[in-house]
């Protein structure tokens, strides 16, 4: 499922600011489950085409799209590619290991390779993550491959609409790693008390 890329496309190595985490390890052992409005298997091929509103879920894996290809290798892995419908974009989303983040993007085609944990969102691509539910970095180009394992991703801009050379552009925001709240300050220290058997005032 490789799609070749011009050598003329612009191409930038980015490293997110999330130190230590990847994509959600359990999800490789999960069901996959998934909704469409027909399917077709192939046995021979272990090849399953699911055709109109498909809803793909494994584990914290969310993957949408007008049709989705999902083939298995003899070693159990999983490959599947989304496409979109005509003039929209497929949708591929996952949790990230250990931490309340998420990896998401869109894309007229996704692949995701299941045994190399590695997605690629090909045309008018977009990919975005997200701590809880805020925006913390965003990409946008042509081809966008991201690494689960070691949380790298390569955007290629593409070439404009109708040039015959030159390239196009790759937009990026990223946020910095946001600090740790700060201790709260330490209570200041009241009036002593003591013990007295008497009630009242002390005597002088």
């Amino acid at each position: 499922m490789n799609t070749p890329i011009p050598k003329l496309l612009l191409c930038a190595a980015c490293a997110l600011f999330a130190a230590g985490a990847s994509a959600e390890k359990a999800d490789r052992n999960k069901p996959m489950n998934v909704e469409s409005d027909a399917l077709r298997y192939d046995d021979l091929q272990q090849v399953s085409v699911f055709t109109g509103n498909v809803v793909l879920t494994k584990g914290s894996i969310v993957i949408r799209g007008a049709r989705v290809e999902v083939r298995q290798d003899p070693e159990g892995y999983q490959f599947g590619v989304a496409f979109a419908e005509p003039g929209k974009r497929a949708f591929f989303r996952q949790k990230r290991e250990g931490v309340d983040e998420y990896i998401e993007g869109e894309g007229e085609t996704i692949e995701y390779d299941g045994k190399t944990d590695i997605v690629k969102f090909i045309k008018k691509a977009e990919m975005r993550r997200l701590r809880g539910a805020t925006l913390a970095d965003e990409t946008t180009g042509d081809v966008i491959v991201y690494d689960n394992n070691t949380d790298v991703f390569t955007v290629d801009g593409g070439a404009p609409k109708g040039a015959t050379g030159g390239r196009g552009r790759v937009r990026t925001m990223l946020t910095p790693k946001q600090d740790k709240a700060a201790a709260p300050a330490a209570p200041q220290p009241g009036p002593t008390l003591r013990a007295t058997t008497t009630l009242g005032e002390e005597k002088k």
